[in-house]
């Protein structure tokens, strides 16, 4: 039935790249600091062990990050539009399912970061009335974000209501 918006599971995932680009800010927030305590603990050695262990300690903490949490993302994150709405899923210990109705769409932006762009991915911001805040699709291909965008924007223009 048209109009008719109801929690339900995206039926989309991401593009498999996005694992990469999970990947790669793993390193880009865990490696530095691993990086310079190692570093400064092979050229301070009386401090040689109260710099090793911390790095050892975040290293530990950065690996499941790098390994065994973009998987378990790639698995829960959903999207999909509909003539009626989108839908998103996502999150990770707290998952967040939510419904963007066409009719509460107020914006549709593409945002690509620099290790997205680097793996030719891109992210649909879909800004609603709702004080949630914006409805993100992460992790999809520069084509397909522009198409969804462009598909979304004639959509909500078509689409009675003042998205308030």
């Amino acid at each position: 039935m048209s109009g008719s918006v109801r929690l339900r599971p995206p039926t989309n995932t991401l593009d498999r790249r996005i694992l990469a680009v999970w990947r790669v800010n793993a390193v880009l927030v865990f490696g530095p600091p691993v990086l310079v305590l190692v570093l400064l603990g092979l050229l301070i050695p009386p401090a040689r062990t109260w710099l090793l262990v911390p790095a050892a300690v975040v290293a530990v903490i950065g690996l499941p990050y790098l390994t065994v949490l973009p998987l378990w993302w790639y698995r829960v994150h959903r999207w999909e539009v509909t003539d009626d709405a989108v839908y998103v899923r996502a999150g990770y210990f707290w998952q967040e399912w939510r419904i963007a109705p066409m009719s509460r769409i107020q914006t549709v932006d593409t945002l690509r970061g620099p290790v997205e762009q680097a793996f030719k991915l891109s992210t649909v911001v879909v800004t609603t009335a709702s004080a949630k805040g914006a409805v993100k699709i992460r992790g999809l291909g520069h084509e397909l974000a522009a198409d969804l965008a462009e598909q979304l924007t004639r959509t909500t223009q078509a689409t009675p209501g003042d998205a308030t």
